[in-house]
């Protein structure tokens, strides 16, 4: 394969790597002059031709996602036999060798790779394209710390049924229960499988593994995850919460788009606490903890409690003791401990309510209706109808959940039992918090994490828009943005940033022989700066006219073009011949760079065959005709020697005599 010619335009050179289904090279597009990654399909997978047409729908699907985040597809065709893709040509690693190399990442680092690939996934999904295989194998880690999303559309085009083969054991860790169970897919398929990721990259081992990809998927539709932090002590909690809702069982639990997600993550990285609607986990501080055996007795492994994936109730499930990483080896590890705290939690909360039950409530006592939803009115008049309880405060506030002029809040709350004549105090919403004016910041040579952190902490959205060529900003820094910096804006309002794909590079036009007018005008409209710099003379090339330029070729756009421009021909001294031998003449006219013509005149004081006279004299330009003046002598009509002349045509003896 490597030096063959595909499509002829795209020469394969050395491989990069090999996968289930496609062999990566390094190639060169020879139109544009450009490194590329071609990737072609294995032989198996292209003798199939509804796989060929499904893969070439999806493949040109794919090529239409634009993203900082997503690797860029070029190119599709198919030469002989082999289908290939031609695609951006990355330098850096895949996730999943950077985690084998360094292990677990700091929480932080994770959050952000995160939010990444929820910037790609929702562009896809905006384009109802599902990836359907997000692993760390598909995300590559730039020099810079940015990743890229790759393959893009190749899910979709393959077989999507499990096998024992090694290439689709690496798949079956992270997909979906669902894509297990060949169910329909939405984007919380892909979510699912970034939720993987992400504990992956957290705790540097996936939460199921098997031995073949069978029970390695068994285990996705059926067993929970043990918590990031009982594998790694260093997850932080509200990223272990972030985590464990993108791996709910039920699509309907987890996150339902990349944007939620993304929001959650950065949230996070912002330092605001992220609240996870699930009642999948409780998460305690660290503090909170308590070893409970200093006596050195063993305890017995509790079994977990965790919701039922469907119905949100809790159940008792087999002991994950075998899963659990042990802290240390003198007491109970760190998921007994919280079990066994929960479980006395849970006495003591019951112990309370019986003893309200038996000794706290009074008789007459009512529970506390809801007054939430109603609007003031309503509310008001229904406590007032009560005879029992009595308005209490009325204050406002914003929420942007509750509509306006109805209760958001109340105290005490319903269901809690309070004697007559208890007061209920109301909050009622004003609406949706209007949104605050900010001044948008100064985004330039920002990272796209950079920019976003800058935004999400005025309220302001941020946006990748397409990448542009930039000569003084450096790749994947924030280039443009709209609206510009300085200006204002509202709270929710989006900010659209480009990112820079560095110097763009042309060929510099060839204006030799133009007008420096002429040549300016036309490197400048191809991007390039000009400066004039040598003026020199030159026998071809007219005043005013370029003689060179340098550099010439492909260059960056911005690169500053010097012109050499003509100043003419080169002035000389005509040499003062009178009186030579016209040989001796026509020689040193030669030498000096001038033509010279030469006529006979008859001379009673110049001795015969020497230079009477000559014209012009004085400054003239290289080639200058000077016509030189010889003696024939006193007689005219005896036969003149010949002179062969170096003006062309004009050259030589006219004939002309004359006398003194």
């Amino acid at each position: 394969m490597p030096e063959r010619v595909l499509g002829g335009r795209y020469r394969v050179q050395g491989k990069i790597g090999i996968g289930g289904m496609a062999t990566v090279y390094r190639g060169t597009d020879e139109v544009l002059g450009r490194t590329v990654a071609i990737k072609t399909m294995l032989p198996q997978y292209a003798a199939d031709p509804s796989f060929a047409a499904r893969f070439k729908q999806e493949a040109q699907a794919a090529a239409a996602l634009q993203s900082p985040y997503i690797v860029g597809i070029f190119d599709w065709g198919k030469d002989g036999d082999t289908y290939y893709i031609i695609m951006e040509y990355l330098r850096g690693t895949d996730l999943k060798s950077g985690i084998r190399t360094h292990g677990a990442l700091d929480s932080r680092k994770v959050a952000q790779i995160g939010s990444q690939i929820c910037q790609a996934l929702s562009v896809a999904h905006k384009h109802d394209i599902i990836h359907r295989d997000i692993k760390p194998q598909n995300i590559m880690v730039q020099p810079d710390g940015n990743i890229k999303v790759m393959d893009f559309g190749i899910a979709r085009a393959k077989n999507s049924h499990l096998t024992a083969d090694n290439s689709v054991l690496g798949t079956a860790h992270y997909v979906s229960p669902e894509q297990t169970k060949g169910q329909p897919l939405g984007p919380t398929s892909d979510i699912y499988s970034l939720g993987i990721v992400m504990y992956e990259a957290a705790c540097g081992k996936v939460p199921f593994d098997g031995d073949d990809a069978i029970s390695v998927a068994l285990k996705q539709v059926n067993e929970q995850p043990v918590p990031p932090s009982q594998v790694n002590p260093n997850v932080d909690p509200q990223l272990e919460a972030i985590i464990l809702k993108c791996l709910m069982k039920d699509p309907a639990q987890r996150f339902q788009t990349a944007d939620e997600l993304r929001r959650a993550l950065t949230d996070y990285l912002a330092g605001r606490v992220v609240a996870i609607s699930n009642n999948a986990t409780t998460m305690l501080p660290a503090a909170a903890t308590t070893r409970l055996n200093k006596g050195g007795q063993g305890t017995q492994q509790m079994n977990r409690v965790a919701p039922d994936s469907k119905s949100g109730d809790t159940r008792i499930q087999a002991s994950m003791g075998r899963n659990v990483t042990p802290v240390d080896d003198e007491g109970p590890s760190k998921g007994k401990r919280v079990g066994i705290i929960l479980g006395v939690i849970a006495a003591i909360a019951i112990l309370g309510v019986a003893l309200w039950f038996l000794f706290g409530q009074q008789a007459g006592d009512r529970s506390v209706p809801n007054y939430i939803t109603m609007s003031q009115d309503d509310a008001t008049k229904a406590i007032k109808d009560s005879d029992f309880f009595q308005v209490g405060t009325i204050s406002e506030s914003y929420d942007d959940n509750a509509a306006e002029g109805t209760v958001m809040a109340q105290d005490p709350e319903s269901g809690s039992m309070r004697p007559k004549g208890t007061r209920i105090n109301l909050t009622v919403s004003k609406g949706k918090r209007p949104a605050q004016e900010v001044t948008v910041p100064d985004l330039s040579n920002m990272t796209p994490d950079q920019a976003e952190e800058a935004l999400t902490k005025l309220g302001l959205v941020g946006k990748a828009g397409d990448s542009v060529s930039d000569n003084s900003i450096e790749a994947g820094h924030v280039a443009r943005q709209s609206p510009a910096a300085g200006t204002s804006a509202k709270e929710g309002d989006t900010v659209t940033y480009n990112l820079s794909k560095g110097a763009e590079s042309k060929s510099v036009p060839d204006v030799t022989g133009y007008t420096q007018e002429s040549a300016t005008s036309t490197l400048e409209n191809a991007g390039f700066i000009v400066s004039v710099g040598n003026s020199t003379a030159s026998d071809t090339v007219p005043a005013g006219s370029v003689i060179s330029y340098t550099p010439s070729g492909n260059q960056p756009t911005g690169t500053t073009i010097s012109l050499t421009i003509s100043t003419g021909r080169k002035s000389v001294d005509v040499p003062n011949v009178d009186g030579l031998n016209f040989e001796e003449a026509q020689s040193t006219l030669e030498n000096a760079g001038l033509r010279y013509n030469t006529r006979w005149q008859a001379s009673t004081s110049v001795a015969k065959g020497q230079v009477i006279s000559h014209s012009p004299s004085g400054s003239q330009p290289t080639g200058t005709t000077v016509t030189i003046i010889v003696s024939a002598g006193p007689d005219t009509s005896s036969q003149q020697p010949t002179s062969p002349g170096n003006a062309g045509n004009n050259g030589g003896t006219d004939g002309t005599n004359s006398e003194d």
